[in-house]
């Protein structure tokens, strides 16, 4: 497993490449716009890109995927059901800009495969009632769920304060020292968070 990233769009979304080396496949991870800084990120990976899978369906994590739809034709792209079919286009766009038959949804406890490494789905709403943690080994793709030192905001359509702090306390419970890879800001790690992120440390509080 190889794992890249860049900062895509105006607000720096983190658009991840989850790479089989050996079977020569990757996923794309929340491609939130620069569809060119994207291509040529895959054109030096030499990696075919077999899916995108979407934390959720908020425009700066989907800015750029019909952009890869129309250079790959037949790339599935996995979301939520949740966060589809928002009446809110503005934040969530991606229902007028690919058609249904393109997307699989997916929900809590799926796995998706990227070569031969299985991607498990955890449902963590809170800052949209679609959001998704996607765990692949000790790798947590969290979305604008859990952040260094923070958390997403609450406030958008679909937010809620209490569902994040149940989602928050779902990630802080996990065994081990995983790496926390965010939707936007700086790389960190569960151990990390656990120890400092006061948001975290308050949800690991509620009973």
């Amino acid at each position: 497993m190889e794992i890249k990233y860049l900062a895509v769009g105006p607000y720096g979304t983190n658009c991840y490449f989850l790479c089989d080396k050996e079977a020569g496949v990757c996923a794309v991870i929340d491609p939130g716009g620069s569809p060119d800084q994207i291509l040529a990120v895959l054109e030096k990976l030499a990696c075919r890109p077999c899916a995108i899978l979407l934390t959720h369906g908020h425009y700066d994590h989907t800015g750029a995927v019909a952009d890869l739809l129309e250079r790959f034709p037949g790339i599935r792209v996995s979301i939520h059901r949740g966060d589809f079919q928002n009446v809110d286009t503005k934040l969530f766009p991606l229902s007028r800009q690919v058609p249904e038959e393109a997307v699989s949804f997916y929900d809590e406890g799926d796995t998706v495969t990227v070569g031969a490494m299985p991607v498990e789905v955890l449902h963590t709403p809170g800052h949209s009632e679609g959001s998704v943690t996607l765990r692949c080994g000790s790798a947590l793709f969290c979305g604008d769920t859990l952040f260094a030192g923070s958390c997403g905001r609450t406030d958008f359509d679909g937010g809620s304060v209490e569902k994040m702090m149940a989602s928050l306390k779902r990630l802080g419970q996990l065994e081990g020292d995983l790496d926390v890879l965010p939707g936007h800001m700086e790389l960190s790690t569960l151990d990390r968070e656990r120890a400092s992120n006061p948001y975290l440390r308050h949800a690991l509080e509620i009973s």
